[in-house]
């Protein structure tokens, strides 16, 4: 165990490492999240009303889609050097190792749309006793977007041009978050209890993260064989 812990370190540090190196690549979704909201006031209508009420579907539509865009680079670069099969072939808990890399890509790509999406919230003028809900919901639904999607990618590591596939295979697991997060922040925007929600992603990411990193080690190793 304390091995399997030490490996654990090791790999996210080295994930964090190699992404701070590739600041451009980490920059795309996060550009994509500003510029997708930022455009809904143009494209729809500037008035306060009118984005207050779709304020909530707009921020999470906007991030699930840009978690979906980083998706790609979770396990192509392992593969495409050799050192996934090198992980999947070592001693080590492949899970536990697979939850190292989901969390490294949750810490580059979740964790700055978790800061960022308060201020867009004001753009859209989204009330101030919504933004904690809103906080909430993308600290409980983004690593779920996260941890799906890592097994989409695990199965079409293999495959050129997966992204599409990927796509379509994560998107109908997504749709669950989607509805109790926009649904959360909207019922707490007209003031209503929120709890039921927020109970709802917490089990899911329960389930999530229990699940998870042993099916996408079994589909890293189908892919890998």
């Amino acid at each position: 165990m304390t091995s399997d812990l030490s490996a654990f370190y090791i790999l996210l540090k080295r994930d964090l490492t190699l992404a701070y190196r590739h600041r451009a690549e980490l920059a795309n979704p996060l550009l994509f999240f500003v510029i997708v909201i930022s455009l809904f006031p143009l494209g729809i209508s500037p008035e306060s009303k009118i984005l207050q009420g779709i304020a909530p579907g707009i921020i999470w539509v906007a991030a699930l889609l840009a978690a979906m865009l980083s998706l790609d680079n979770l396990f192509r670069s392992d593969f495409e050097d050799g050192s996934l099969e090198q992980l999947a072939l070592s001693s080590h808990s492949l899970p536990i190792l697979v939850l190292a890399k989901v969390l490294a890509h949750w810490l580059v790509t979740g964790l700055p749309l978790i800061l960022l999406a308060p201020f867009l919230g004001v753009l859209l003028f989204l009330p101030e006793k919504a933004t904690s809900t809103l906080i909430a919901t993308l600290i409980l639904g983004t690593p779920i977007l996260s941890l799906i999607g890592a097994i989409g990618v695990a199965l079409t590591v293999g495959l050129r041009r997966g992204g599409v596939l990927v796509s379509l295979l994560v998107l109908p697991l997504y749709i669950p978050v989607l509805i109790f997060a926009a649904g959360a922040v909207n019922e707490a925007a007209r003031g209503f209890p929120v709890a039921g929600q927020l109970y709802f992603l917490g089990a899911l990411l329960s389930l999530s993260l229990t699940l998870s990193p042993f099916a996408t080690a079994a589909a890293l190793r189908i892919s890998l064989s």
